[in-house]
């Protein structure tokens, strides 16, 4: 008759409890200051909430009214942005991961790198100087031919200062974020996968329809919301270039455009005071809850392609 060993408990190794406790200590922090900083937002926009509208600037008829054309501009920009780098950002990641030549792959992808740390001052002086004074003509022909839509409504802008230019402007700093993202998840597409795709006889593009594309789609959804956070909360690009006003309006290349949120912020915070202060930060409590409710929708699309993902 045997007698069953007595079961040892694994020791764990002073490393692994340093580890496992310096982790959680970093995620209980995040989760910290993010209430930290939804609590401050809270308290600090209530007094905007409750006080007279004719005491905020403009006098709008409620807070509503007031925030309603900031928030509309933060999200239309940012669209119109995303909306021109995406198609960009892939088409330069799938032509690095698998068509260049490795040293010019290379070389791009260093210079991809090198695009994302130029600072947004720097392109908004690139927007003022050089691409609004450029796109006016353009403005002036798509008014005149397309006027009949209602992106080109007339009348033009004569100085290009517009929300399709900020949105330009945008769309060329969130490229390079994008790209690299894409290019890494390419990048980790099993080449097994690969190989058996043009081994069925496809083409290197349908090889890449077939197998990189479902592979990196949730690592695309990720990028993207990158890239769209970046533009919903970039200040200097918006304040330097938009021309602004209160309105909401889809007119692309109009002299009277909304502005958005940061943008309205970074212009009017040194000269607030009093509630004025309070309904600025409200309004950064609105572009608060607007990043949140677009991470988590990209997460839920997310999680509905799990079959996708590099872990599976």
């Amino acid at each position: 008759m045997t007698t069953a060993a007595p079961s040892v408990r694994a020791k764990q190794r002073p490393a692994d409890r340093i580890f496992a406790t310096s982790t959680v200590v970093a995620g209980s922090l995040i989760l910290a200051a993010l209430a930290a900083v939804a609590v401050f937002l809270v308290a600090q926009s209530i007094p905007a909430l409750v006080v007279d509208p004719a005491e905020l600037k403009g006098s709008p008829s409620s807070f509503w009214a007031y925030v309603g054309p900031l928030a509309f501009g933060t999200v239309w920009a940012a669209f119109l942005a995303l909306l021109m780098a995406l198609p960009i950002s892939l088409g330069i990641a799938l032509f690095i991961s698998h068509y260049a030549p490795r040293r010019i792959a290379q070389g791009l992808g260093y210079i991809i790198d090198l695009l994302a740390a130029v600072p947004s001052v720097v392109f908004g002086l690139w927007g003022i100087k050089v691409l609004a004074p450029v796109v006016t003509p353009l403005y002036a022909w798509l008014t005149e031919n397309l006027g009949w839509l209602p992106f080109f409504t007339p009348p033009v802008s004569g100085t290009g200062r517009t929300i399709l230019t900020v949105a330009i402007v945008l769309a060329v700093m969130i490229i390079p974020i994008i790209t690299a993202l894409c290019r890494e998840i390419f990048l980790q597409t099993p080449v097994l996968h690969q190989e058996a795709a043009l081994a069925l006889g496809a083409t290197r593009w349908e090889m890449i329809q077939m197998a990189v594309i479902p592979f990196g789609r949730p690592g695309i959804i990720s990028a993207s919301m990158l890239g769209l956070g970046r533009a919903l909360g970039e200040t200097m690009v918006v304040a330097m270039v938009l021309s602004p006003a209160a309105l909401i309006t889809f007119v692309l290349t109009g002299s009277q455009n909304p502005s958005t949120i940061a943008g309205n912020i970074a212009l009017n915070f040194p000269e607030a005071h009093g509630v004025g202060v309070n309904a600025l930060i409200a309004t950064g409590l609105i572009l608060f809850i607007i990043t949140l409710v677009i991470n988590s929708i990209a997460r839920l699309v997310i999680n509905r392609r799990k079959a996708f993902s590099g872990a599976n």
